[in-house]
């Protein structure tokens, strides 16, 4: 490890950081604030003290060495670290603070939270830096580090020493075509398992809806599989097709997209969306904001918070 005498200074550090996102020096200039040549000369520095080009010209961009893939993690460690200790102050105002917050958020989350979360952002705290991480088996961890401030979502797996707090309950929904040549005005569950289905991996709560499947002996006919949600509403409003979806991903297709909703004709067991936080963090004062952020654009019941309130 290296030592911290020998650790490049901190606008070095940022410079990896962000060249590694954009793969462009003209980019990274801009988001910097410098010149061109002023980029080329602190990453000349930079793969001089580390011993490394780092970062390679390719016809797509600039492209990470293996060296520079291993550094990654530990250099936004340090940022972190330098950021935490930097903007350590009693109080928070958003105003005028300049931070980064990663959210960990599900692929549907993209669609339904986001855009709503950075509007906000965008209004009364335009300093902030909003990065998005995946939900995976990394994600305790991440929180536990402050890789992670927040993961917002279904994530039944989480250990102890993470708080968790209600935001919203999601039941199941199913969505159609407006123009579906067989299906009207109700869906019933003989209509159902004799039309064909799209199936989203995508999301913790699919294993709810293909337990309900299994204990309803349902047998889906899946003509698409997908990974994500990226691109499901235009291909349920020109095919035939039915999507059996989480509620609030649902409504957002089907309000962008003309969709129609039908309820499912079978059970599935309903689950809250929760945000989740490490017990270190809980007193920090930008964490608490951006929870409190959250839990006023997203919360379903002012008069339950404290009995959703808990750390595991």
């Amino acid at each position: 490890m290296m030592s911290i005498d020998a650790l490049p200074e901190p606008k070095l550090l940022h410079l990896f950081d962000v060249l590694y996102d954009t793969r462009s020096v003209t980019r990274t200039a801009e988001q910097l604030g410098q010149s061109q040549p002023t980029i080329s000369l602190w990453l000349g520095k930079l793969r001089e003290q580390l011993g490394d080009p780092l970062f390679v010209r390719t016809p797509t961009g600039m492209a990470p060495t293996p060296q520079a893939e291993a550094l990654i993690t530990p250099c936004r460690e340090v940022l972190e670290s330098l950021r935490r200790l930097t903007a350590w102050e009693i109080g928070f105002d958003p105003a005028s603070a300049q931070r980064r917050f990663r959210l960990g958020l599900s692929d549907a989350s993209h669609i339904t939270l986001l855009p709503r979360i950075l509007e906000h952002l965008r209004r009364h705290a335009p300093g902030i830096r909003l990065e998005v991480a995946r939900i995976d088996g990394n994600t305790e961890r991440a929180l536990e580090t402050g890789e992670v401030d927040l993961a917002v979502g279904f994530v039944p797996w989480l250990g102890g020493g993470i708080y968790q707090q209600m935001l919203f309950p999601q039941d199941w929904i199913c969505l159609i075509s407006p123009r579906h040549p067989r299906i009207r005005k109700t869906l019933p569950l003989k209509t159902y398992v004799r039309e064909g289905h799209v199936f989203v991996s995508a999301g913790t709560g699919q294993k709810l809806l293909e337990a309900a499947l299994t204990r309803s002996n349902i047998e889906r006919q899946i003509v698409l599989e997908l990974p994500g949600f990226l691109g499901l509403g235009a291909v349920i409003d020109s095919t035939d097709l039915i999507a059996t979806l989480p509620r609030q991903i649902g409504e957002t297709l089907a309000s962008t997209h003309g969709l129609v909703v039908h309820a499912c004709p079978f059970p599935i067991e309903t689950f809250a969306v929760k945000q989740h936080w490490h017990a270190r963090y809980h007193q920090d004062p930008g964490n608490r904001w951006l929870r409190s952020t959250l839990l006023e654009l997203f919360q379903y019941s002012k008069n339950s918070l404290a009995a959703d309130l808990s750390a595991r």
